[in-house]
């Protein structure tokens, strides 16, 4: 099964992965504010930085961890994407956040940092091409975007932006899964066996860059789902800049398909359940469009049940789109999956058939193709003048979230040829 470049719940999730092969040393290391960049050059330019692209790390917890990048670029089984880019003789410089959850425009200031940084160490005149993975996309976009419109920061110079499966129009962290996380930290977060995930996981959702991502958002159980502030603020603060860059070309990539065919996982349904030792009767269901209850949590030792209920919000679980981290053997589990790990560790009984994953990233959000609150505009073919990309191409099936793929991966690299 293929690593994405990006995990989702990364080292805070039960049972994940705790190492991964060393990563190659880099040819040079630049320590940023905020964050470092690893820089290797192509075998072709003798060591030197001559046709630099940037590529930005995306949304998890802690700091960005250089041997699970590279393991999803590079050791993934499917494509050697900087190989590739090397063999095409452009040098490829990984850029790390010191705090992959903090606010999007504090990371950009890293990002213009490592921008400025590549500009000071090229050789030659060559443009830079920048983007990111996930959120890095996001982020490299804001970057972009304020260096060309704050007379105090210098050019960028990049002929290049680039995006794959970047929440362009949001992110879904499903209703359901957001109130258990929080509901479990709030009557168990202090055991000493699953608190600590707990804690961690719910500070994760409630994260600056969570809040700035997600579509809807709740930091507590019993709240209306929409947008946070920060988020509000950030769409805000993009606009002013303009929106995108302008200087550009900008292309992107999406792990879903684009043809409006969903993923499978039906409105409504059932997706985890258990009982036992803290938890009677308790479960979560796909998102489903009206009115629907998402959510019933139960504590054993309690009388009254909560319901948690939605209005207004699309069946988006089964939209096209990158989806969360598919569970394997690693211990790596989904959106439906982490709440079913989790509801197991409390000492219940969950029942089989759990659907484990749902969409996180639709196609249409990566694309800047639409507005995610719309259903209609979730499920329909994708066409160029949907987007506000440039150029973009989508997966012939809907993935893992950041799943590098020769498909994806070997048109970008001829998109950075091209330039």
């Amino acid at each position: 099964m293929s690593t994405p470049v990006v995990d989702v719940w990364g080292p805070v999730a039960p049972g994940a992965r705790s190492s991964y092969p060393p990563a190659p040393e880099p040819h040079d290391e630049w320590s940023l504010a905020g964050g470092t960049a690893w820089v290797y050059y192509s075998p072709l330019n003798r060591r030197q930085l001559i046709r630099p692209v940037i590529l930005s790390d995306g949304f998890s917890s802690g700091s960005s961890n250089l041997d699970q990048l590279w393991h999803g670029l590079e050791e993934n089984g499917d494509y050697r994407f900087v190989s590739e880019l090397h063999a095409a003789g452009r040098d490829v410089i990984i850029l790390g956040y010191s705090d992959r959850m903090a606010s999007i425009t504090d990371n950009a200031d890293t990002a213009i940092d490592c921008i400025r940084r590549a500009i000071s160490e090229r050789v030659g005149r060559a443009k830079l091409v920048v983007g990111g993975f996930s959120m890095g996309g996001l982020v490299t976009r804001y970057a972009l975007a304020k260096m060309e419109q704050d007379p105090a920061l210098p050019d960028h110079e990049t002929s290049l932006y680039l995006s794959y499966d970047s929440p362009h129009h949001g992110a879904w962290f499903p209703i359901a899964v957001q109130a258990f996380t929080h509901f479990a930290t709030d009557n168990w977060g202090d055991d000493p066996n699953v608190g600590p995930y707990l804690r961690q996981l719910s500070g994760l959702l409630n994260s600056p860059a969570a809040r700035q991502m997600a579509r809807w958002h709740i930091e507590k159980v019993g709240e209306t789902p929409q947008p946070a502030p920060e988020r509000v603020a950030f769409l805000q603060e993009l606009d002013e800049l303009g929106g995108w860059p302008r200087g550009v070309r900008r292309i992107g990539v999406a792990n879903g398909v684009d043809t409006g065919v969903g993923n499978g996982i039906q409105a409504g349904a059932r997706a985890v359940r258990c009982n036992g030792q803290t938890l009677r009767d308790t479960w979560l269901n796909t998102q489903a469009q009206g009115d629907p209850i998402v959510a019933r949590l139960h504590k054993t030792d309690d009388g009254e049940p909560i319901s948690v209920r939605t209005s207004g919000l699309p069946d988006i679980d089964g939209a096209p789109g990158g989806l969360f981290t598919v569970p394997s053997p690693a211990g790596d589990a989904g959106s439906f999956g982490m709440a079913a790990v989790l509801m197991a560790l409390l000492g219940n009984t969950v029942d089989p058939d759990v659907i484990g994953t749902s969409c996180f990233i639709p196609a249409i959000s990566a694309l800047a193709a639409g507005d995610i609150n719309d259903s209609k505009a979730l499920y329909r073919p994708i066409t160029p003048d949907h987007s506000a990309l440039d150029a973009f191409v989508c997966a012939g099936r809907n993935e893992g979230h950041t799943t590098m793929t020769e498909e994806l991966g070997a048109w970008i690299v001829n998109e950075i040829v091209a330039q």
